[in-house]
């Protein structure tokens, strides 16, 4: 009689695998990315990001009912404006296209959880994550704009604020003016290990705010770094952070493992623009199977230590998961 292990046993039928199957993505993990922009009937593919539009404000009404309906709960705003200067001043504008695009969506959908992208690069001349001075990038005069640009995201209706410039201190100074203008009920998912990945590519193309001048690695985390990581996450929770991300993902799951041992509040992942294009443009190519990438990818997040996941893939997931669940 053979006494080896028969691991096989609990592989043998789809019924068996999905009884012990250890990690499930389901639509309630799913956070959808959204990019509006000024202008009456816009609903363009963004290049090198198939499937994903820039909508205007008038079109964000069927765009997010095919959301809402394949029962995903909460999207992530990011904005272009019409101008961009030096000081950003279109972030914090209570007529800013963020702002509009959340009175419109909170009018149509109050149970949807809308969560803003609290960040300068995007309404910027220069691109950067905060005010410049020469080509040096300011730290505290940024986070003054940005805790200001989260107060009105927070007055226009955002259920919740997501600072991902990586400036120091941006977490308290926001978490200050928002708890001092009657909103401490408003959490903050904060960014907090942002790496300087090459895997934003798409993104920046999408809103236009790739820098112009210098880099971003004065901001962002040099990606051979672990340990601080972990320094990032401690210092975000003291400061008031409800929910932590790591950022990218796909290239990043030790550090979400690291993440999610080394604190007590909730692990957001991002799986951006770059990862997406990646597994999209192959399986386009028929390099890849698109479903089972998509589906593989989102489980290694997931079984990392995520307990939850932006991704662009939110829609055709959750129709996955419609499907097979």
């Amino acid at each position: 009689m053979s006494n080896f292990k028969r691991s096989r046993r609990l592989r043998s039928s789809a019924t068996m695998r999905s009884l012990v199957k250890e990690t499930r993505v389901g639509v309630s993990d799913l956070i959808y990315p959204m990019f509006v922009v000024h202008g009456e009937n816009v609903k363009n593919e963004i290049p090198n990001m198939p499937g994903q539009y820039h909508h205007s404000v008038d079109q964000l009404k069927s765009a997010v009912k095919e959301v809402v309906d394949l029962g995903i709960k909460a999207i992530v705003l990011f904005g272009l404006p019409e101008k961009k200067d030096e000081i950003a001043s279109d972030a914090y504008s209570e007529n800013g296209i963020i702002q509009q695009a959340i009175r419109e969506i909170k009018s149509h959908y109050p149970d949807l959880l809308v969560i803003t992208d609290v960040c300068l690069c995007q309404y910027t001349s220069h691109g950067h994550c905060g005010l410049v001075e020469g080509d040096i990038i300011l730290n505290d005069e940024s986070i003054e704009i940005l805790a200001k640009t989260a107060l009105s995201h927070a007055k226009a209706g955002a259920d919740m604020v997501a600072p991902s410039d990586m400036m120091d201190g941006r977490v308290s100074k926001i978490r200050e003016v928002l708890d001092n203008n009657g909103f401490k009920h408003i959490p903050i998912m904060s960014y907090s290990v942002k790496y300087a990945s090459s895997f934003y590519g798409p993104f920046r193309g999408a809103v236009k705010s790739a820098p112009q001048f210098g880099d971003r690695k004065t901001y962002q985390m040099d990606p051979g770094n672990r340990l601080e990581a972990l320094r990032q996450i401690e210092y975000d929770i003291e400061e008031g952070a409800d929910i932590v991300m790591v950022k990218p993902a796909m290239a990043y799951l030790d550090i979400i493992r690291d993440v999610r041992e080394n604190c007590n509040v909730p692990v957001a992942a991002y799986q951006v623009s770059g990862e997406y294009a990646m597994l999209k443009m192959a399986a386009q190519q028929g390099k890849l199977k698109p479903e089972e990438s998509m589906v593989e990818s989102l489980t290694a997040i997931k079984r990392a230590g995520a307990d939850m996941i932006l991704t662009y893939f939110a829609k055709e997931m959750a129709e996955w998961i419609g499907r097979n669940n």
